[in-house]
């Protein structure tokens, strides 16, 4: 880009993957901005305990600025960072959400361009079509912004935003940031045949009955490993060692350690295809052997077979477990790290921002 620019990031929490699936996400794109020159001020609000579990201090590549979450707390937030050269709504902030909508665009001028990052696509669009007779007020605002931006979706999500007005769609995919994200030594904490991370969700949680669960009744004599928050009043396998919430400093050795890591799509993002959820870069960052569930365009950043093994429910989970051994579960993860390193890096997403701000994508 001819200059680097101020950014204004609205988003759900930078320093907090409490029940936050973005942080991560936030994260990387953040911080391979920052390297390219760009100034982040990332705004956050002050909920869900997300502050009382931190899993960064605030990083020498962004300044945050947490919010209480009220309106005055909004409106000074707004105040402070409406001088920027990208003002940024992100989705799911989780405090005044429609109320941030508007606001940014409030802030518009002819010198600054105002984004809507969309970090769950399907989410939002669902709900844009469900209000047909009662049109939700976000529908109209579509248009006024400058881009939207997701972190997935592909073809499908471009489409349907567009139908809606979006004067450009483009996603953003998530993506590896090698220096957060690497291959460690095994912990005995996370010895297991297969291991599954994810907060437990609505839309998940048939998702994790059909395959992780169905897998561990297969395979009565294997051990599991299931992290995240939301699990521990769900009936279990007894084989299934429950770990509770994982913190990120965590998620190399529990990606590490298993013979293989399962990655599993939430409906409506399987339903969009062409979004591989962050835990896929994440894995294959540390050299796991990741079994996904099936989705769309899945070929397009992990090759089947080679760098990725794909299951259609429990039964093919449970048999991609049984058919491997340590040396092609190592192959399987050497050959994942390589592709991503070459060509999924957060570096690579933020070279595409750029492009896309400057008009040349």
């Amino acid at each position: 880009m001819k200059r680097k620019l101020r950014w204004s990031f609205y988003g759900s929490s930078l320093v907090s993957a409490y029940w936050n699936g973005a942080a991560t996400y936030y994260r990387g794109l953040l911080r391979a901005l920052s390297d390219l020159g760009h100034e982040i001020t990332f705004f956050e609000p002050d909920a869900y305990d997300r502050q009382k579990h931190r899993d960064i201090p605030d990083p020498e590549w962004a300044k945050v600025h947490v919010y209480p979450a009220t309106r005055e707390g909004l409106e000074h937030a707004l105040r402070l960072g409406q001088d920027a050269d990208v003002i940024v709504k992100a989705s799911g902030v989780g405090v005044f959400d429609r109320e941030l909508e508007m606001a940014v665009l409030e802030r518009k001028t002819q010198d600054n361009r105002i984004v809507f990052w969309d970090v769950d696509a399907p989410a939002t669009l669902d709900r844009l079509r469900a209000s047909a007779e009662a049109p939700d007020p976000f529908q109209r605002l579509v248009p006024e912004y400058d881009f939207i931006f997701t972190y997935g979706g592909g073809d499908p999500v471009v489409r349907a935003y567009s139908e809606f007005g979006a004067k450009r769609c483009v996603p953003i995919y998530n993506a590896l940031d090698p220096s957060t994200h690497f291959p460690v030594g095994p912990s005995s904490r996370f010895e297991a045949s297969l291991g599954f991370l994810g907060n437990r969700l609505p839309d998940r949680e048939k998702r994790v009955e059909d395959f992780f669960l169905a897998a561990a009744h297969r395979l009565p004599k294997r051990k599991f490993i299931l992290g995240g928050s939301g699990w521990h009043d769900k009936p279990l396998p007894r084989q299934i060692d429950y770990l509770g919430h994982v913190y990120t400093h965590e998620h190399n050795a529990f990606n590490s350690t298993p013979l293989a890591v399962l990655n599993l799509s939430r409906d409506s993002m399987a339903a969009y295809g062409f979004s591989p959820a962050t835990r896929v870069f994440e894995a294959a960052g540390a050299k796991a052997c990741l079994i996904t569930d099936a989705w769309e365009g899945i070929e397009r950043f992990l090759e089947p077979d080679r760098e990725i093994l794909v299951a259609r429910d429990g039964a093919e989970v449970a048999d991609a477990v049984e058919s491997l051994t340590p040396e092609r579960s190592r192959k399987i993860g050497e050959a994942a790290y390589r592709r991503v390193l070459a060509h999924h890096t957060y570096a690579h997403r933020a070279r595409q921002v750029e492009a896309v701000l400057d008009g040349q994508e």
